[in-house]
């Protein structure tokens, strides 16, 4: 008996057009990211376009809003890429329903409505606070670190500036002559034009590379004076800097160390340490819920070190949950005595690591430091052993989702602020797949 197989005509069109909800499973990704979507008000990403009728029609923000959020919680985050899965990958022309926007489009509007995308974030937590998913028992912060749009090969330290722009001056100056020596020659033999016989491409080269090392060491000059007078650095009547407390300084002011460093391609990105080594990086931050691993508040700095960030980080669980947390938990990058203080005098519930001063009490002066002290002698008691056992199996994993379960390891946009709205981005993709393992369904 001959073997018979499925009907398979690849040739075959289709005779009534096809629902789209037919092309997927019901509890695909992307028809929760759909639904999720349609929940929010994306009023400010309309409000954009009303008014203008000279212009060609746009997009609907209501798809490209679903399409690059999904695209952020299946692990595509560059453009191009977007592009290429709106005509390739179903769930993507699902999302699209046969719109295919180009790349440029894409990412001139994920551009234009950073704003925006940082105002979801905010909404999605809301929702998942009216849903009954946020507990706010334990609270986890902390910071991971996530390389800039830029290489650290392009960049300079502020030593290798001074002498770049040195050299640079004087092979200009020795172009210059060489240039007016030739046109010289050439105007006694030919004759004078008039148009100094324009510069030379080594010379247009070599001024537009000065004007660039120019500006980054203006830069550097710039962030080391505010950092200097935010140290009470000034300078006296005669010239010389003098420090808080009167005393003479050898480094002026505004002057930087000669390591110092600022980068080409993303000024605002610093170099931090990272597992790879160091990197043009951003400081990421977020707040998790230890009861639904959901992120809380997410904020971004240019800085490697954690300190200040602990307050800032808890005035946006306040605001985007309308609760505050039972314990928060945190390292020992977030202790300082200003920031205990300032803990007890809000009464919020704490325990951040001391590091090694934790393991030895007395070595905290109590005069100096008694917001300290407390911190440490909570620390050690069983019932603030028992809180700190639980800080890394917080945030560990949420970052873990991010950087292996996402792939997010490289910001797609430059400069802190677009950066900060593409983190809080990435940390609402991430909110929404917990949301859906959760069981979580729009309204």
């Amino acid at each position: 008996m001959a073997t018979t197989f499925r009907p398979y005509q690849p040739e075959q069109s289709l005779l009534l057009p096809a629902s789209l909800t037919e092309w997927l499973p019901e509890d695909h990704l992307c028809y929760f990211i759909a639904d999720a979507v349609e929940a929010l008000d994306l009023g400010a990403f309309y409000a954009r376009y009303e008014g203008d009728g000279r212009r060609r029609q746009p997009f609907d923000p209501r798809m490209m809003v679903k399409v690059l959020v999904y695209a952020y919680a299946s692990g595509v985050f560059s453009s191009r890429r977007i592009a290429r899965k709106l005509l390739e990958d179903v769930a993507f022309r699902v999302l699209g329903a046969n719109n295919f926007p180009a790349h440029r489009t894409i990412r001139e509007f994920r551009q234009l409505h950073l704003k925006e995308f940082s105002a979801l974030f905010v909404q999605v937590v809301e929702l998942a606070r009216e849903a009954g998913l946020i507990k706010l028992g334990r609270l986890g912060v902390d910071g991971t670190k996530v390389r800039a749009n830029a290489s650290k090969h392009k960049a300079m330290s502020y030593g290798r500036m001074k002498d770049e722009e040195k050299r640079l001056k004087g092979e200009i100056a020795q172009l210059l002559k060489q240039a007016e020596a030739v046109d010289l020659a050439e105007d006694g033999e030919h004759g004078g034009d008039g148009d100094g016989g324009g510069l030379p491409e080594e010379l247009k080269r070599r001024e537009q590379r000065l004007q660039v090392i120019q500006a980054a060491k203006a830069r550097l000059e710039e962030r080391q004076r505010k950092a200097d007078e935010a140290e009470g650095r000034f300078k006296d009547d005669g010239g010389i800097t003098r420090g808080s407390t009167g005393r003479t300084c050898r480094r002026g002011l505004g002057v930087p160390q000669d390591q110092a460093q600022d980068n080409f391609t993303d000024p605002q990105s610093r170099i931090m340490n990272t597992a790879e080594g160091f990197q043009q990086c951003y400081n990421g931050q977020a707040a998790v819920d230890e009861g639904s691993h959901l992120i809380v508040a997410a904020d971004l700095t240019n800085n490697a070190a954690d300190a200040g960030q602990l307050l800032p980080l808890l005035e946006q669980v306040q605001a985007n949950t309308g609760a505050r947390p039972q314990m928060t938990l945190a390292d020992t990058g977030y202790a300082s005595e200003e920031t205990f203080l300032e803990l007890e005098s809000r009464g919020i519930e704490a325990c951040v690591a001391l590091g090694r001063e934790n393991k030895d009490g007395r070595r905290i002066d109590a005069q100096v430091r008694p917001a300290t002290v407390r911190m440490a002698q909570r620390l050690q008691s069983a019932e603030g052993q028992a809180h700190y056992r639980r800080r890394k199996t917080i945030p560990e994993p949420v970052f873990g989702w991010i950087k292996h379960a996402l792939g997010f390891r490289r910001f797609s946009m430059r400069g802190v602020e677009a950066a900060k709205a593409e983190w809080q981005l990435v940390c609402m993709a991430v909110n929404l797949r917990r949301m859906q393992q959760m069981g979580w369904a729009a309204a």
